[in-house]
């Protein structure tokens, strides 16, 4: 099966079944990707507070209804219990281990959040000739936590996270203006340039996913990423949390086109 052309219910089964179990980035083109955040539902509400007051970071596609394991638009037929590569679990703010498969997980009182996901966007960069180096390398994309602070939310509060694509600075310029049209999965460059002034020590030690060679006429680019929950659920310490591991998306039944305006 070529993954760039294949169809989300396609690529959604070949997970399920165990067959698939890479990063997803570069799978069904033209179709958007998301994060995936699983809560009880007493976070629900101050989850989607902590979304709404970050939207760079965590940008809100859509929620499930409590217990349901589908989503409304941008999933109807799909089950966030099994359509996602690799999960992650998360108690008391603790990463306790990862799952293919967290139907036994998955209780009636849980609410599954989807947040906008860079891989969208990727697309747009590729077909106006911009190199997307993890890609390249079929690696997945390096992030890294900041000192930025989010706009905290009840029990959610922490630094936010970032993806990093580095390009010389006409195409960093270039994939900024081409962003400006994706505001729903992470919009413009959070920071482009010297790493160190959003607190980032060392871009050969990502906090997840990969390293990518940077070359010596390229700057560092960094976006908002949807990891951030992850990373922020660290302080909320909610009793129980799940979620995609890094560069393991949801993919989306609604097309890249409906998101760029």
């Amino acid at each position: 099966m070529n993954l760039q052309n294949a169809l989300p219910n396609e690529i959604r089964a070949q997970i399920r079944s165990g067959a698939l179990q890479v990063p997803t980035s570069g799978m069904a083109k033209g179709y958007v990707q998301a994060n995936v955040v699983i809560l009880p539902s007493k976070y629900a509400y101050d989850f989607l507070k902590f979304c709404f007051r970050n939207p760079k970071t965590c940008p809100l596609l859509d929620v499930s209804e409590v217990g349901s394991p589908s989503f409304m638009k941008y999933g109807k037929e799909a089950d966030i219990r099994t359509d996602v590569g690799l999960y992650r679990l998360y108690k008391d703010g603790k990463f306790v281990e990862e799952y293919q498969d967290i139907t036994d997980l998955y209780t009636d009182d849980l609410v599954s959040f989807l947040i906008g996901c860079s891989f969208t966007f990727e697309h747009a960069l590729l077909e106006a000739g911009i190199p997307v180096r993890h890609i390249e390398e079929n690696h997945n994309v390096p992030m890294y936590i900041t000192n930025i602070p989010a706009t905290p939310s009840g029990t959610f509060q922490g630094n936010i996270t970032v993806s990093m694509r580095p390009m010389t600075m006409a195409e960093a310029i270039k994939a900024t203006e081409i962003t400006t049209q994706f505001k729903e999965v992470h919009g413009t460059p959070i920071h482009i340039g010297n790493p160190s002034e959003i607190g980032i020590q060392n871009l050969a030690t990502p906090d997840f996913g990969d390293s990518v060679n940077i070359k010596p006429n390229e700057v560092p680019v960094f976006w908002g990423c949807g990891v951030t929950p992850q990373s922020v659920a660290l302080d909320a310490k909610p009793e129980i949390m799940i979620t995609h591991a890094p560069g393991h998306m949801f993919i989306t039944d609604v097309k890249d086109s409906e998101m760029s305006h």
